[in-house]
């Protein structure tokens, strides 16, 4: 081989610079592969069972386009407690209350912080939010201010006027439909009123109509915001690939969807600074969050500075954990209705009772309404709305169950398996609010076989803020109307079919035909 042909050899293929990386993260791999078997065998760890794992990817693959079921698939053939390697990443999948319980209760402590996360780093200000920043003072600082003074039981319940309005609009909106006989999109119905909500309770005012200097974008941006923190990024497991993400445009996506919801955001700020409406905030039920936050900013009452990019993260939190998840429990309550006829038969017959031929439910109505909440919690059971807890990462060498948990190894807690393992729950496939009926099993985190809001230090603050206008939209559109499919098609015909994401919707709308009920 001449020496021209050998530089030419050397220079398209041992110094390609893709190549390279390839070959190094490989030796390095099998390199850290060799240590991990030496240390196991020398200090006797005991491991969760493992699948079968490809070099490199690991068991990415066997995650699929519906991560819950193909890892509650894996957990039946090899147990509650199963290691996978995603990559460069150890993780834990969690499938049983028992496990789930040592995880979120027993050795919480432990497991409290979490994994960096490209798009939540992009999207939440370098996750300076409540969901995805890492254990520590801040995040015991801002989850504080969060559950004080948005989502406390007593600030839920001052918000009571603000559900019961948005929800009337929602009802008149449907009548108007329902004169006509035409269908009605539920799931942009339920996404409008749940943005509405949140936007007037954060805001102080509704940014999903056609008023205002930013709304006309808001909904778009907000549903975008959604799909991407459910995305799955590769680099994430195997960073040397996180050039894919610039390749196939899912960073420049993040950044432009980053960058309008800022400048959003600072109107916002602007505006409630100038009509100074944070100046004097003694009757917090009238102020909405960012009044409070911006209070907080500049009395530093809580001796804890924020700055605007804090202000903006948790505003953005409110969002991302008030809207996608609440309104997903409502298409899916609705559509096992649907499926059901007689439990929808018999919550019409409790709601219209307790009604009294009221044209409009109130919050007061609701405690005498039992059933309905049984069948929200039966909802919750079947459809969590994050199926896959948001991870977890060991911050010590434990044990969890008899087996090993290393430093650094990130934990999914499949709520979806738990809340249908038949361990747990008699026919848990079958949609039987009524299981839920003698019985003191709630969803706030205390009942490890129900944790559709998880658990612990890190459970959502939020379930009190979303059930609360879930049982309200319900109660309202069953008592109101009755619904069927559009064309005359029959129950059996109304599809199931889930998306895909970290928060699971149905992947098309729930398109329902309402027709008045009258005493």
């Amino acid at each position: 081989m001449s020496s021209v042909v050998q530089k030419n050899f050397i220079a398209n293929n041992l110094l390609n610079p893709l190549a390279l990386t390839i070959l190094a993260s490989f030796l390095v791999f099998l390199i850290f592969k060799r240590r991990l078997i030496n240390l196991i065998a020398n200090r006797k760890i005991r491991l969760p069972p493992s699948p079968t794992k490809l070099p490199i990817v690991g068991n990415l693959l066997q995650l699929g386009l519906s991560p819950h079921r193909s890892l509650r698939s894996l957990a039946q053939s090899y147990g509650p407690m199963m290691l996978l390697q995603l990559g460069e990443v150890p993780v834990l999948v969690v499938s049983s209350a028992d496990a789930a319980c040592e995880i979120m209760k027993t050795q919480d402590l432990q497991f409290a912080t979490r994994p960096r996360v490209k798009m939540a780093d992009k999207l939440l200000y370098n996750s300076k939010d409540i969901a995805f920043s890492p254990y520590g003072e801040y995040w015991r600082q801002v989850r504080s201010i969060c559950v004080m003074h948005l989502l406390s039981y007593r600030r839920v319940q001052s918000f009571c006027h603000v559900r019961e309005e948005e929800t009337a609009l929602l009802i008149d909106r449907i009548r108007q439909a329902s004169l006509s006989s035409l269908p009605v999109d539920l799931t942009e119905m339920f996404v409008t009123i749940t943005n509405d909500v949140v936007c007037r309770v954060a805001l102080g005012g509704k940014y999903s109509g056609g008023g205002g200097d930013y709304s006309l974008k808001f909904k778009v941006l907000l549903r975008e915001f959604g799909e991407l923190l459910g995305t799955f990024v590769v680099g994430d497991y195997i960073p040397w690939l996180a050039w894919l993400s610039r390749v196939n445009g899912l960073d420049a996506r993040a950044e432009r969807v980053a960058e309008e919801l800022d400048e959003f955001l600072d109107g916002v700020i602007e505006k409630h600074i100038s009509r100074g409406t944070s100046e004097n905030i003694e009757l917090e039920e009238k102020s909405d969050f960012v009044d409070v936050l911006l209070w907080i900013q500049k009395t530093k009452a809580l001796g804890f500075p924020i700055d605007r990019v804090v202000i903006k993260a948790l505003i953005l939190d409110m969002f991302a954990a008030g809207t996608d998840t609440t309104y997903t429990v409502l298409e899916w309550a609705m559509t096992e209705l649907l499926r059901h006829p007689k439990i929808m038969k018999k919550l019409q017959d409790e709601v219209r009772s307790v009604a009294g031929g009221k044209s409009h439910i109130t919050q007061e109505d609701l405690e005498g309404m039992p059933y309905l909440k049984a069948v929200l919690k039966e909802a919750l059971r079947l459809h969590a709305p994050v199926p896959l807890l948001v991870p977890r990462v060991s911050r010590e060498n434990v044990k969890v169950k008899g087996y090993d948990v290393l430093p650094g190894t990130q934990v999914i807690i499949n709520a979806w398996a738990i809340g249908r393992d038949p361990l747990s729950w008699e026919q848990p496939e079958m949609f039987q609010p009524e299981r839920f009926s003698n019985n003191d099993i709630d969803f706030k985190g205390h009942d490890f076989q129900f944790i559709p809001f998880g658990s612990g230090r890190r459970g959502c603050p939020g379930m009190q803020f979303a059930m609360a206008l879930n049982e309200l939209v319900l109660a309202n559109i069953v008592n109101q109307f009755d619904w069927s499919l559009p064309g005359g098609a029959a129950v059996e015909d109304l599809d199931i079919e889930e998306s895909s994401g970290l928060s699971i919707h149905r992947k098309n709308p729930l398109v329902l035909v309402p027709m008045p009920f009258y005493n």
